[in-house]
């Protein structure tokens, strides 16, 4: 594939990985600093692809990526999982005892908390992206400030390692979802996942019926999340993820749930890959 692929952060974010992965090594990309960047770069033909992260198996899901989806009518069109492996780094030659701050994304952050604990003196600073941190201390030789980043972004940006591997929990990994302009046109045969986005009558036992539905129809449902319509006030979208075996099954549960939802839209169909 010769295309230039939009991530969220730059060369040695986890992004930046992802895109590696999915398509092949020496991948170009258009490196964005926000999620918002990383839209318009698709939707201005700047990149023909996008990677975005959506959910993370300790902080839970990104909300706000499935709206931006949504709202720009992008199509989910694969998936890709990575295992998150946080480094404590800052410029060699430096002890954690030296470190007054330490920059880095909020979810690395929060991903890291129980190691980050054990200093209460190193003031924690929110920031756009993990490499990008790391680039920055790199470029302006600041000392006394680390990042949390991957050891890709180390090695890139000549680093040293103070503390490898803080993540609180092992097995943290991150789902990342390939975005598009236009729909996939992976054969039916090799769906078995979808995306998809409803919204519901205020009654009693609405949910509960959709959700029944799905049960029916022998859909898995992976994820469930809410999200108040500003413009409604008490008035619900809910945003879905299911898995299924046979996508006939996926098709009925579809069509039901057409005449079900006040509103129903699919955000993407696409091949699971959950390890």
């Amino acid at each position: 594939m010769n295309a230039k692929i939009a991530i969220q952060g730059i060369k040695g974010s986890f992004h930046h990985q992802v895109a590696q992965e999915y398509y092949y090594q020496n991948v170009e990309v258009d490196e964005c600093l926000s999620f918002e960047e990383l839209i318009d770069s698709l939707m201005s033909g700047k990149s023909n692809q996008a990677v975005m992260a959506i959910e993370n198996s300790i902080a839970g899901p990104i909300i706000p990526n499935y709206a931006l989806i949504d709202k720009n009518n992008l199509h989910i069109i694969g998936e890709h999982y990575l295992d998150i492996h946080q480094n404590f780094m800052a410029l060699k030659g430096q002890k954690i005892e030296d470190i007054l701050e330490v920059h880095s994304h909020p979810m690395a952050l929060l991903q890291c908390m129980e190691f980050l604990k054990k200093y209460p003196n190193i003031k924690l600073v929110e920031d756009k992206d993990t490499a990008e941190t790391a680039r920055r201390i790199h470029q302006n030789q600041l000392k006394g400030i680390a990042a949390i980043a991957s050891k890709t972004a180390s090695e890139m940006y000549d680093l040293e390692i103070l503390a490898p591997e803080i993540q609180t929990i092992n097995n943290n990994m991150t789902r990342f979802v390939i975005i598009n302009k236009a729909d996939n046109f992976v054969s039916k045969n090799e769906i078995n996942r979808a995306s998809i986005k409803f919204e519901l009558d205020h009654k009693r036992g609405s949910l509960a019926a959709v959700l029944n539905v799905m049960s029916d129809c022998k859909l898995n449902l992976t994820k469930i999340q809410s999200l108040p319509k500003i413009e409604t006030p008490w008035k619900y979208s809910f945003f879905v993820d299911v898995t299924f075996e046979k996508y006939e099954d996926y098709a009925k549960a579809k069509a039901l749930l057409t005449i079900m939802a006040e509103y129903f839209k699919v955000l993407g169909e696409y091949k699971n890959t959950k390890p």
